[in-house]
């Protein structure tokens, strides 16, 4: 596929990097609604018919590419945004996308993934919540792990198990549930090495959702969970390869500026290296964007990324020296576990094999899917 850029997409640039520039002093919580007001929210979406803007995929790269330079706010509503709405798009009902679309458009609902859950881990065929029909509802039952924005979001979508007796991928349902239930839903967020708490356990209760939230039909749950699975790796990798880099050039600056580059040749073979798998993954990723033809193609992403990404992070702790064992910062009472930039990411980028997806799942999808080895024994 071809990405070259042409005079279109040239001035979609210039007209996006002014818009961020204009907002730069906008911040969270009022960051996304002032997206949804410039029309930035669903751009990638086929149609322009919930008040966001469409822009073709070479613009898409663009507006990532110009947020991520720009050091735009995290976005809170990409959830809802990347894997929520084309979901509806694919498989909702007319009065579902009515519904739900808009205010995504406009970043007024935030939204969860009600996926992964305590013992399952990656593998989500091991699902054991369970929503059982009552009426014109469905109550759920059960616990999810890992679930990021949690404390944030206004909705999630749920995978449970609807059909009582099934096992692995059939009798699983994809329904959207309201995350306001005092006493039905409660939200723990689980405190990580950071000292930050970005991701949550969610307990269901007997919570409530309504069976006209169900997407794709009850049973259906798998199918649709598969494609929304196929959309967490597009676009947004080439924004996350930006702040990759970023990172890189502060590590590559302390290198030079605290002598460890010109005292070690190995610091030095190590900062070339990553800087050059760095630029074969942007190349994998325009290689494989836009195209399905290759199942393998959203694990060998994976794989690429979060090793890299973890390799980038040790070898900030072997650049500081000595110096990356100890906090910079003088103790406080009110924040007495403060991490410099360079020390949170290297304990963030410990999970990066293990979210999205572990590595272990990502190889036996490869192994499996692609090269046509036998499938692993699971047990039942």
């Amino acid at each position: 596929m071809d990405f070259s850029f042409g005079p279109a997409d040239t001035t979609f640039r210039q007209e996006a990097r002014a818009w961020l520039a204009e907002h730069a002093g906008v911040q969270p919580p009022g960051w996304e609604r002032e997206l949804g007001r410039g029309g930035w929210i669903g751009i990638g979406w086929p149609e322009p018919a919930y008040g966001n803007r469409t822009a073709t995929l070479t613009q898409q790269i663009v507006w990532a590419e110009e947020y991520a330079r720009a050091a735009a706010p995290a976005r809170t509503g990409h959830i809802g945004e990347n894997l929520l709405a084309p979901t509806l798009l694919a498989h909702g009902t007319p009065e579902q996308k009515a519904r739900f679309l808009p205010p995504i458009a406009r970043g007024e609902e935030l939204w969860c993934q009600g996926y992964s859950e305590p013992g399952a881990g990656s593998d989500l065929a091991g699902i054991r919540t369970t929503a059982r029909r009552d009426g014109d509802t469905y109550r759920i039952t059960g616990q999810k792990i890992w679930t990021s924005l949690a404390h944030d979001a206004h909705w999630c979508f749920v995978l449970a198990r609807t059909e009582e007796g099934s096992r692995r991928h059939h009798g699983l349902s994809f329904l959207l549930v309201p995350m306001d239930q005092p006493g039905r839903i409660e939200v723990r967020p689980i405190r990580q090495m950071t000292g930050t708490s970005e991701f949550n356990e969610v307990f269901f209760d007997g919570a409530r959702a309504r069976a006209e939230h169900l997407v794709g039909g009850e049973g259906n749950g798998w199918q649709v969970a598969m494609s929304l699975l196929a959309l967490e790796r597009g676009v947004s990798t080439l924004a996350q390869q930006i702040g990759f880099a970023s990172e890189l050039e502060k590590v590559a600056a302390l290198a030079l500026s605290n002598g460890a580059a010109a005292a070690d040749p190995a610091v030095r073979d190590r900062l070339i290296r990553q800087w050059s798998e760095l630029k074969v993954m942007r190349w994998n990723a325009l290689r494989t964007l836009g195209s399905s033809a290759d199942a393998g193609a959203p694990s060998v992403a994976k794989l690429l990324w979060g090793r890299w990404h973890q390799r980038l992070g040790e070898l900030a702790m072997a650049v500081q020296g000595a110096a990356a064992t100890a906090t910079p910062y003088d103790w406080n009472e009110a924040e007495p576990y403060r991490l410099d930039p360079l020390q949170h990411l290297f304990l963030f980028t410990r999970a990066d094999t293990i979210y999205g997806g572990s590595d272990e799942i990502q190889r036996t999808i490869i192994a499996e899917r692609v090269l046509g080895l036998p499938r692993e024994v699971r047990v039942p």
